[in-house]
């Protein structure tokens, strides 16, 4: 359960009505559509803006992740990554970006009607699987309670997913809660799209 107190915020719910004020409804999903990029779901947009770029620090030359023991360079990236590689930010963005729907697409497949959940728990199981792995991600419980539909539980249960190394790091506790004063939290952020 979440060392902090879990609590919708307005900086949430305006990022969510954000990304929404430019979405169109499509087969059912709410989409998103930027200059130069294909349509994505709405969910997908929230998680790359709001959760995953101002959590995963933009690292432009490849470096070794000390807890994941691999290279990395990006938001994070680590397919096909090895020393001494280096990205425009702009090759970045369309990486994450790219990336980010390879992640959401397993959660499509282990929940159910994933596409039909409130769009902010979406972003944030999207988040969690994009930094945990899609296929950890589905069987945590933060998964079983979405597939059960019982939403608030599921954001609460995000929050668990706080250890790197088997320690809590207080920058995952961050991240997976309230974030800090220039972040939003997946769990703030979970529960902002819930009310």
């Amino acid at each position: 359960m979440p060392i902090n107190k879990i609590k919708s915020s307005n900086r949430a719910r305006n990022a969510i009505a954000a990304a929404m004020a430019v979405a169109t409804l499509v087969g059912g999903r709410y989409m998103v559509a930027k200059p130069n990029e294909a349509p994505m779901p709405a969910s997908v947009r929230v998680a790359v803006d709001k959760l995953i770029m101002p959590w995963e620090s933009l690292v432009l030359s490849s470096h070794w992740d000390r807890y994941a023991k691999i290279w990395d360079i990006c938001y994070g990236e680590t397919k096909g990554v090895g020393p001494g590689m280096t990205k425009t930010k702009a090759e970045c963005d369309a990486i994450l970006t790219a990336r980010v729907y390879d992640y959401y697409k397993p959660l499509t497949k282990c929940i159910a009607g994933f596409d039909r959940k409130p769009i902010s728990l979406q972003a944030s199981l999207i988040s969690l699987a994009y930094n945990y792995g899609a296929e950890r991600t589905c069987v945590t419980n933060g998964a079983r309670q979405t597939r059960a539909g019982n939403y608030l539980a599921a954001c609460l249960a995000l929050t668990s997913i706080n250890r790197a190394g088997g320690e809590v790091v207080e920058g995952l506790v961050r991240r997976r809660e309230m974030g800090d004063a220039q972040r939003i939290g997946e769990a703030e952020l979970c529960v902002s799209g819930l009310q």
